[in-house]
């Protein structure tokens, strides 16, 4: 197949049409080549619209949705990321492109351990990916937390690691009715939600269901 033909297919035929027109993420989808973060079994398939299974039983994230989430969280170059869920290192390194660190994590060593191995073959240096829970309270603050799969209820606990104008982008709800949120950290004691859009994405493997959510 012809690879950039495919790219140029995606990005004009899937992106554009869903309302993602910033030149830098559409610049950016060229630069940070997707099918690098895919099998070989796979290469075809990454610039499908479609959220591609991986190895561990969960799925990457549809490249329309990746460049949206790009769009409505506007990183900054002097900026923190936090991504919680890894999966094949490819939304961490887009978000790196723009940001200066990126912070993922993913609860599946062999996954991990793949994700590494592509950021480093693809000269994405500012990535931290660590073994572990990214849903667990901790004292660490970002500036932008990505959630890379859906879950029932937000721990109030994210929202608290944001710093003061921060961003948080999760896919809440139950299917058939989840919703796309950005929560901006307004102050210290203020937090603003706006439901961006409409979709179903696979709930992150570690997500909390909301009958057994504690608060």
């Amino acid at each position: 197949m012809n690879i950039e033909q495919a790219r140029f297919n995606m990005i004009e035929q899937q992106i554009r049409p869903w309302n993602v027109l910033d030149q830098d993420v559409l610049n950016l989808l060229i630069i940070c080549k997707r099918e690098n973060f895919f099998p070989e079994s796979q290469k075809s398939l990454a610039f499908f619209d479609t959220e591609l299974p991986l190895a561990d039983g969960t799925f990457a994230l549809s490249p329309k949705l990746e460049a949206r989430i790009l769009q409505e969280l506007f990183v900054k170059k002097q900026e923190s990321v936090l991504v919680i869920g890894t999966g094949t290192g490819y939304l961490s390194a887009l978000l790196a492109h723009q940001a200066h660190h990126v912070t993922t994590t993913e609860t599946n060593p062999a996954l991990a351990e793949t994700a590494k191995h592509n950021l480093r073959e693809n000269d994405v240096p500012n990535v931290t990916v660590i073994v572990g829970n990214g849903l667990i309270a901790n004292n660490n603050t970002y500036d932008v937390i990505v959630v890379s799969g859906s879950l029932e209820i937000v721990p109030t606990h994210l929202q608290q690691q944001l710093n003061v104008g921060g961003r948080l982008f999760v896919i809440a709800g139950q299917a058939p009715a989840m919703s796309a949120q950005l929560i901006l950290r307004e102050s210290a004691t203020e937090f603003k939600t706006t439901t961006l859009f409409e979709t179903v994405v696979p709930a992150l493997p570690q997500s909390v269901p909301a009958s057994k959510f504690k608060f």
